[in-house]
């Protein structure tokens, strides 16, 4: 059975920084095109980064400039280092694999609260 394991999330103060990890079985994170997603209270899930099986990466314009998605083959996990917090940030944070439409995993996601 696939899973991803999102770890990482936490309390932090507006400016600081905060590292999730997405550990993945069964499935190879470089296989796959691997995204973090966030969602905030009351709002839709959004799409926040993403790394290509490729290794090319994009971001959403509200993260770029401060978020840096990355993976470690041998450890089959994916990170995004966030750096610069601020309070919009806050949300939990889903770990995504995509292949195909029939082929999309879903981590339980981690929360991250940007307050101070």
């Amino acid at each position: 059975q696939v899973q991803l394991v999102e770890s990482g999330g936490g309390l932090v103060q507006p400016g600081e920084s905060l590292r999730l990890s997405c550990a993945a079985s069964v499935i190879r994170v470089s296989t796959y095109g691997m995204n973090w997603y966030r969602q905030a209270p009351g709002n839709e899930r959004e799409w926040a980064a993403g790394i290509s099986s490729g290794g090319s990466t994009k971001y959403a314009d509200s993260v770029k400039g401060r978020f840096t998605i990355s993976r470690d083959n041998t450890k089959n996990t994916v990170y995004l280092q966030m750096n610069s917090l601020k309070p919009e940030d806050t949300a939990v944070y889903y770990c995504n694999a995509w292949r195909s439409a029939g082929s999309q995993y879903w981590g339980q996601g981690t929360q991250v609260v940007v307050s101070s």
